[in-house]
């Protein structure tokens, strides 16, 4: 399937992408984090492709008709073995090579979440802290072999360094992503690679719906952050991990930077 660009729209001109190639993960509507990421990915000169998994597919293949230029949607089951190997040898042909890629991937069974942290089993934790965390290193896997000129992976976060009301166990799978994440910084450095993280700020997106206690910060958030915060808005969310994909922060690996209106730096 060819990348299809709608008639009308005006994509001329250099952006902080322009050439690169891009695989996002985690779009399944346009409300996701993801798209707005994957959109100005596109208007800054990214080639993108997409991916998908599961019942999810399906949407994410619906959501890529609304971009300038409609991406490929491959499928990745960051549960599946055999999608690795799929999809680095699908971007290879299709590419040649990958410059960066976006993990936004996450989940966790509705016992991991709400009022009593001791609910959840392991069986329960396991499948949180597999594609919550885990699926950052498989993702590394897919594109680090295709980056023989270095790039820049990011994933989004929600700052684990703290504990959240209801957030329980995803708060637990999002710090081992913290750690993978410098690990990965670690071991890929030297092949010219960087590895950070996006701390966002609350969002309005189909994932925050299955935070139980999620208007909580909604109601503290703009008025404690310094320069206010808007859950409607992932512009600025857009803005700084596109950012982190271009060459713009080359010397930048193992970090996670706060985009949150500076929500974090508030004691009380």
């Amino acid at each position: 399937m060819g990348s299809r660009q709608r008639s009308g729209t005006n994509l001329t001109g250099m952006g902080i992408l322009d050439g690169k190639n891009v695989l996002i993960t985690g779009v399944l509507t346009d409300s996701s984090l993801a798209f707005g990421i994957a959109q100005l990915a596109q208007r800054e000169g990214a080639n993108i492709i997409l991916t998908g998994a599961g019942r999810g597919l399906s949407l994410t293949s619906r959501t890529a008709r609304k971009f300038d230029t409609e991406p490929d949607v491959l499928e990745f089951d960051v549960t599946n073995p055999d999608h690795v190997p799929a999809l680095r040898d699908h971007l290879s042909s299709t590419w040649g090579h990958v410059d960066g890629a976006l993990h936004a991937i996450g989940f966790a069974p509705e016992a991991c979440l709400g009022d009593d942290f001791m609910a959840a089993t392991w069986d329960d934790v396991k499948v949180a802290l597999e594609i919550s965390a885990y699926s950052y290193k498989t993702l590394a896997e897919v594109v680090t072999p295709l980056m023989p000129n270095g790039g820049a992976v990011v994933g989004l976060d929600f700052d684990a360094t703290v504990s959240w009301p209801a957030y329980n166990w995803m708060g637990v799978a999002k710090a081992a992503l913290e750690s993978t994440n410098r690990y990965l910084a670690k071991t890929h450095g030297p092949a010219n690679i960087r590895f950070n993280l996006v701390a966002a700020g609350p969002i309005r997106t189909v994932a925050a719906k299955s935070i139980p206690a999620f208007a909580k910060f909604e109601d503290v958030w703009d008025e404690r952050a310094p320069l206010g915060w808007d859950v409607r808005d992932s512009s600025s969310v857009a803005k700084s991990t596109v950012a982190l994909l271009s060459d713009w922060f080359p010397a930048t690996t193992g970090s996670m930077i706060h985009v949150d209106g500076g929500y974090n730096i508030m004691g009380a």
